[in-house]
């Protein structure tokens, strides 16, 4: 058993971190934080954890996260770098939900992010955490930079083209759309339901910043070099998931559906669906899943990638838990073998 502790307990993430720690085998939950709603009993918040989750919210400064394993930040960006240098000193292992790892280059991060990094010593340390990727990195890491959700589903569509050099680097595109729940718990105007339901829009077309941290996974595979992507992101009026439609361009032919099938074969959480499929998000709510289906319409010179997940799931907390998996040796699959909710 690892003795486990989150900070930032009362977001989305957070809560999906309780709900698949609770059932995890191998996880004592030891602490979990919030300065807002410190005593009070998290079931009392989240009263579907009645039953499973027997904490109370506790103040960052007395929770016991030294005593801790490993402990998850599910906060905004900008609190895990504050923070994460004292557990790291005292042998905790850390998994950052936020941002604030996730780009190697501070000065870029601070130009997406609007703040001065106070920890630039361990970005270059940290690890990015998309197994299909890094698996034997994370497996080492003291530090790992848990992936953004747009970037999981742009990135494992696009992977397997990238690596194989068989497409146009140059002018991918990413039109991706994502579920209210992506935007946070949290009271805004553009998420009350009567301005986001029955409504669809794109938003950050000029740029978003999960925009350098997707060219920055994809450069990487493709060896380095530049990867030109225009990537425009959407929100629709559901709680729930990811849809990526991906297009590239062919530079070299191949048999497209037996190379992602033969990338993804011993992938726990990607299922490449057969061709002509059109995987929807409903098929991975609540679920560790990525889905992916490739066309070629018209036989023609543009490829076109349909990638889905769960925003809160594969895009967070459960990649966080896989990531934790791997770090510790478990089974990776381990707490993550739940099949989707439908409907």
């Amino acid at each position: 058993m690892i003795k486990v502790g989150i900070v930032g307990g009362t977001g989305y993430t957070g809560v999906e971190l309780l709900r698949l720690l609770a059932r995890h085998p191998e996880v004592e939950l030891l602490a979990i934080t919030s300065r807002g709603e410190t005593g009070t009993p998290v079931a009392e918040m989240f009263p579907s954890l009645r039953g499973s989750v027997d904490l109370k919210f506790s103040d960052p400064k007395d929770a016991p996260l030294a005593a801790c394993d490993i402990v998850f930040f599910a906060t905004p960006n900008g609190v895990a770098m504050q923070q994460a240098v004292q557990l790291l000193d005292v042998g905790v292992r850390v998994v950052d939900l936020a941002a604030d790892f996730r780009i190697q280059n501070i000065a870029e991060w601070e130009k997406w992010y609007g703040m001065k990094h106070a920890s630039p010593e361990l970005v270059a340390e940290a690890v990015y955490g998309l197994p299909e990727v890094n698996r034997s990195a994370i497996r080492h890491a003291r530090l790992v930079a848990n992936p953004g959700c747009y970037p999981t589903a742009t990135q494992l569509g696009f992977l397997p083209l990238v690596e194989s050099g068989c497409v146009d680097l140059s002018s991918l595109i990413a039109d991706v759309k994502s579920g209210i729940s992506g935007a946070g718990r949290k009271a805004e105007t553009s998420s009350l339901f009567s301005e986001a339901a029955d409504n669809f829009k794109a938003y950050g077309v000029s740029g978003h910043r999960h925009l350098p941290e997707i060219q920055q996974g994809l450069a990487r595979v493709a060896g380095g070099g530049a990867v030109g992507l225009t990537f425009v992101p959407h929100l629709t009026p559901m709680i729930r998931g990811i849809h990526a439609t991906l297009y590239a361009r062919i530079a070299r032919e191949a048999d497209f559906q037996q190379l992602f099938e033969s990338r993804y074969a011993y992938e726990p959480f990607v299922d490449v669906l057969p061709s002509n499929s059109h995987p929807d998000t409903r098929s991975v709510r609540a679920a560790n899943i990525c889905r992916i289906a490739v066309h070629r319409p018209q036989e023609g010179n543009v490829l076109v990638v349909l990638s889905v997940i769960d925003n809160l799931v594969k895009g967070a907390a459960g990649q966080a838990v896989q990531n934790m998996n791997i770090m510790f040796g478990f089974d990776e699959c381990t707490g993550l073998s739940q099949i989707p909710v439908l409907p």
